[in-house]
């Protein structure tokens, strides 16, 4: 679906400049670990937009826009929870209060995160480390 993809400005129209920022640099900072594919979708009734991070079949994660908000999102199976709880105190606590607020389902624990700056960033990497080593240097 070619024409759902936005582009620069429809993207800052949506999330606002220095929302549209943290965007750019969220993909830019997983692009440089991951060589990963990237799907644009809807995004459901929640949001506009969805840009998912695939490979193999297997979604790494998925970025949400809607007005003035940017999600993050991570999906932990069963092997994945018990890894992040292991090293839980390494993790922000705004980390772990998203992930202790959010609902386990019988395919796992969505974890969406709404980050409004670059704080979070370095726990989104580890994080997407439990799901999956970087293929990238």
């Amino acid at each position: 679906m070619p024409d759902i993809i936005p582009s620069t400005e429809q993207m800052t129209s949506l999330l606002g400049a220095s929302l549209y920022e943290i965007w750019e640099q969220l993909c830019t900072l997983i692009d440089e670990h991951y060589d990963m594919d990237h799907l644009w979708g809807t995004g459901g009734k929640a949001w506009t937009y969805e840009y998912k991070y695939r490979r193999g079949g297997k979604t790494l994660c998925a970025l949400y826009a809607r007005e003035n908000c940017v999600g993050f999102l991570v999906i932990f199976g069963k092997d994945e929870r018990s890894e992040f709880e292991t090293e839980r105190d390494l993790y922000a606590k705004e980390v772990q209060k998203v992930y202790d607020k959010t609902q386990t389902y019988h395919d796992g624990k969505w974890m969406m995160f709404e980050p409004t700056d670059t704080s979070l960033f370095g726990d989104f990497i580890r994080l997407l480390r439990v799901k999956r080593q970087p293929n990238r240097t």
